[in-house]
């Protein structure tokens, strides 16, 4: 194997095995301080450790070439994401048993590619619209703990807060991705204009109590963990890899990496129904994002084949 391919994996399966304790992370902060002083901890935290990346790699320049409608662009996106996509999903964790709130974040990617045919004029064919209905089959099992004939959802709030939180991420990820310039550089920008929203929120909402020691551990941990450096190793693994379909699907082990963590360290029995809905979700969203390759492949051999 290649350097950089083996270094690309590498940085993957760190990125997926720190993603996968941060439900865990989630839970544990939540029963220690609110939702929101939590993630306005844990976004400066992401924002320190960012910049002392980009000033080891010799990127702080780059923050020099930012501009107004790159500041003006950062406080929408910020406001997006850590704001609005943490404090609904943070409260959705605090009202449902982490593996459900876990497993139904999961939709985002189905959520995403939905935003994407309006927002980016994607096409989808019968196949993968039949691979998306998998995928949304997976949420309702997962959301009503396998009672589908009677489709009652074990808490209907917070169900609809975490997959409220899809929509939110779907919509940051598709105004993000227009934009050109460097990643590490869009991501700290906009920690920072949603820092202040959170700061600001926090002081509406709750006001400050001084977190525990334990509370401490928990904001740094999510800090590092949910945006700061595991943001960073996905970010590198994809730019090494030859093939980011490869490695970007390492990342839907994470889930089920999360329910080991989840009844190890919450103790939580693990419903059957989780496992199957989320291999539902999981397994439509891999033959969605299959057939869609597929097709784009199909299309470029017709474009430059002999004829």
């Amino acid at each position: 194997m290649p350097a950089a391919r083996q270094k690309a994996y590498v940085s993957a399966w760190g990125a997926v095995l720190l993603w996968s304790t941060i439900a865990v992370a989630f839970k544990l902060g939540l029963r220690a301080m609110g939702g929101l002083q939590l993630m306005l901890g844990a976004s400066l935290v992401s924002v320190a450790v960012l910049l002392m990346i980009c000033a080891m790699q010799g990127r702080l320049s780059l923050f020099r070439k930012v501009g107004y409608s790159d500041l003006r662009r950062a406080a929408l996106l910020g406001f997006l994401n850590p704001f609005a996509y943490y404090a609904i999903l943070l409260k959705a964790y605090s009202i449902l048993p982490a593996q459900e709130a876990m497993a139904l974040n999961y939709m985002w990617p189905v959520v995403l590619v939905l935003f994407s045919i309006p927002m980016l004029g994607q096409k989808v064919t019968h196949w993968e619209w039949f691979a998306l209905l998998i995928s949304f089959a997976g949420m309702l099992v997962v959301g009503t703990q396998g009672n589908l004939a009677q489709l009652r959802f074990t808490d209907p709030l917070g169900d609809a807060l975490a997959l409220g939180s899809t929509v939110i991420w779907a919509l940051y990820w598709n105004f993000n991705v227009r934009h050109p310039g460097d990643d590490i550089v869009k991501l700290v920008l906009n920690l920072m204009f949603g820092s202040v929203y959170l700061f600001i929120a926090v002081l509406l909402c709750s006001g400050f109590e001084w977190p525990t020691s334990r509370g401490w551990a928990l904001i740094v941990y999510v800090g590092l963990f949910e945006m700061g450096i595991t943001s960073f190793l996905w970010l590198k693994a994809l730019r090494l890899s030859s093939s980011t379909a490869q490695v970007g699907q390492l990342i839907y082990l994470a889930p089920f990496l999360s329910l080991f963590w989840i009844q190890l360290a919450l103790r939580e029995p693990i419903h059957p129904a989780t496992i199957g809905g989320l291999l539902l979700v999981v397994g439509g969203t891999l033959l969605q994002q299959h057939l869609f390759t597929k097709r784009w492949i199909q299309r470029a051999l017709r474009l430059f084949s002999p004829r």
